[in-house]
C-alpha cells in the first residue's frame, strides 16, 4: 500500500502545525508527532517546510525523524501490530512469535498488508519484560503472547 501524498500535500497545513508548536522548548519532536497525527505519516515533502520554519537543515529534521521508529513516511494500516524484539522477550521465544506473525500476516516488519488492514512493526521493549513475550495492538499492550494469540490477533485485525 503506498499512498501518494504528493498530489494531496498541503504545505500550508504543515506550516500551521509548526506555528502551533514553534514556541515550545525543543519543538521538533512535538511538531513531528503533530504532523503524523494529522496526516497519518510524515511525508518527505514536509521535511523542508519544517526545517525552514525551525531554521534547521532538512538532514537534521530527517535524522530525528528516522531515529525514532514510531515516525513513518507512509500511513500505517487500519491496525498496527508491534512485536517486542528486545532481549527479555527474545529469551522467552519472541523470535518464533515474530516469524509466526510475519507468516500469518504475510508481511515483514515495517510493511503494511496490501489491503491496508494491518501494519507489522518490530519494537524494542514495551515494558512488559515480566510478561514476555509482549506485543502491542493499536496501542494496547499484550503480555505472554504465543502463536495462538497471534492467530487471534490476525483474525481480529483482518475482520
Amino acid at each position: 500500500m503506498g499512498l501518494d501524498l504528493s498530489s494531496d500535500f498541503d504545505g500550508n497545513r504543515i506550516e500551521a502545525i509548526v506555528d502551533e508548536h514553534i514556541n515550545l522548548e525543543g519543538p521538533l519532536l512535538p511538531i513531528l508527532h503533530a504532523v503524523q497525527e494529522d496526516l497519518g505519516c510524515i511525508p518527505q515533502e514536509a521535511l523542508p517546510v519544517i526545517a525552514n520554519k525551525l531554521n534547521l537543515s532538512r538532514a537534521e529534521v530527517h535524522g530525528v525523524m528516522s531515529f525514532y521508529h514510531d515516525f513513518r513516511e507512509q500511513p500505517a494500516g487500519r491496525h498496527v501490530v508491534k512485536i517486542c524484539r528486545a532481549e527479555a522477550c527474545q529469551s522467552m521465544g519472541s523470535d518464533a512469535i515474530a516469524e509466526h506473525a510475519k507468516s500469518r500476516f504475510k508481511i515483514g516488519f515495517g510493511d503494511t498488508a496490501p489491503d491496508g488492514s494491518v501494519t507489522l512493526e518490530a519494537v524494542y521493549c514495551l515494558g512488559l519484560c515480566a510478561c514476555a513475550p509482549a506485543a502491542m495492538v493499536d496501542g494496547k499492550v499484550i503480555g505472554r503472547v504465543d502463536k495462538a494469540r497471534i492467530d487471534a490477533i490476525s483474525s481480529e485485525v483482518r475482520s
